[in-house]
């Protein structure tokens, strides 16, 4: 802990959540015996945050922040850089206290958080091509007017905010031992770890925090190596939600002090994690809200007793949704690509459907090419884009037109 800044206690998180009940839900936690199967422990639970108010844990931060500030503050007005749940979770918050909330937001952001900030009442400012562009034409703005610059995690009101998930997960649920949780900033797992182990301590019971960032955007595995914060080269990733290249300094103290162990997880087992929460636990969840249970199927997270992982949002751009389902379902297997050599004769379309079909597998997509260079004269090239029920599955129709005298190659999934 910095020396300017003194350690958040638990009654500090205490105080907050009656604080922040007066504009958030306490949203539910659901169990999955599915997941629990997965990583061998007696029960796993979803905190739904993706159907908090504002869909996004953010607002209990956001809102906990803008309580404290002065009356001559808030005549100022709050300012916020975001490209999606901070600048909701301020939005509204400042909303519900009158206060006049300015969000710069990069040019090019998703439709839908563009709408729902401006309908929270803010005034939203397009600048910038990147993140870094906003956030520095929000600083400009914040030097020219005075307003307050709220930040996203590095502020001790926000960590407070932000971890009353916390003490809601273990009133509801406090046989819980391991809390897995999504990691940008560190503004949610740094106050979740903290008033998490500060309570069970209180009470004389164990308790496990692990966090999970994308591996294309990972500085907290990075820093907490070397001790200290460092900034990491970023790349792109669908959880544009958690995708940060530095830690805050003060969530570097607490994640240092707090969280047992942090993991990364690849696009794919995001994807693949959000797939399973449409189909099994019928919840839509953004992509950094998944990060927790994506470590969990990808087997990252080591968890020992009843577990929780936190659905940190549920602000997914339905267009991105398409995508992640067509891509969470490739990297099941669940889609297959199929490239198949014919003789060019009549009646073999017909023939390779019909070994498919018996296969129970379903035909999504045919593309049917005779003029290719590379292909014989004699030849033509067939591929399928089917539908599979997995690996195993997929192998078996590979194999079943392998055995009919068909040259098959296994493509790319899409």
């Amino acid at each position: 802990m910095t020396e300017a800044q003194p350690a958040l206690v638990l009654e500090d998180f205490e105080r907050a959540l009656d604080l922040v009940h007066r504009v958030t839900q306490r949203t539910p936690l659901e169990s999955s015996r599915y997941l629990a199967e997965i990583l061998g422990v007696p029960k796993v639970y979803l905190k739904c945050e993706n159907l908090q108010r504002t869909g996004a844990y953010k607002l209990r931060g956001a809102y906990n922040r803008l309580t404290q500030l002065s009356d001559a503050e808030r005549a100022r007005g709050v300012v916020a850089a975001s490209a999606g749940n901070h600048a909701q979770g301020v939005a509204f918050a400042a909303r519900e206290l009158g206060i006049k909330a300015t969000i710069f937001m990069p040019l090019g952001v998703a439709l839908p958080k563009l709408q729902a900030t401006r309908g929270y009442g803010a005034e939203v400012v397009l600048e910038g091509s990147t993140f870094d562009e906003t956030n520095r034409a929000a600083q400009q703005f914040v030097a020219e007017t005075g307003a307050l610059f709220v930040p996203p995690f590095d502020d001790p009101a926000v960590i407070v905010g932000q971890g009353t998930v916390a003490l809601e997960i273990l009133e509801s649920a406090p046989e819980v031992e391991t809390l897995i949780v999504p990691i940008g900033g560190g503004g949610l797992i740094s106050g979740v770890a903290a008033a998490a182990k500060q309570l069970a301590a209180r009470e004389g019971r164990p308790m496990r925090v692990i966090g999970v960032q994308s591996e294309n955007a990972a500085p907290f595995k990075s820093s907490l190596k070397v001790g200290r914060p460092v900034t990491v080269e970023t790349r792109p990733t669908i959880a544009d939600g958690i995708a940060v290249a530095r830690p805050g300094e003060l969530n570097f103290d607490m994640v240092q002090e707090y969280v047992d162990e942090v993991v990364t997880v690849s696009d794919d087992d995001i994807a693949r994690a959000i797939v399973m929460l449409l189909e099994r636990a019928k919840l839509v969840v953004e992509p950094a809200g998944a990060a927790g249970v994506a470590a969990i199927l990808a087997g990252k997270a080591r968890a020992s007793g009843v577990t929780a992982t936190i659905l940190s949002g549920g602000n997914i751009d339905p267009l991105l949704l398409q995508r992640v389902i067509g891509h969470g379902l490739a990297a099941s297997a669940r889609y297959l690509k199929l490239r198949i050599l014919l003789p060019d004769v009549p009646g073999q379309l017909v023939r390779t459907a019909s070994i498919v079909a018996s296969q129970n597998a379903n035909v999504v997509e045919v593309i049917h090419t005779r003029h290719a260079t590379e292909l014989p004269v004699s030849e033509v090239e067939l591929e399928l884009h089917i539908e599979t029920r997995g690996h195993e599955h997929g192998d078996a129709v590979a194999q079943a037109l392998r055995d009919a005298g068909y040259t098959v190659r296994v493509g790319e999934r899409y």
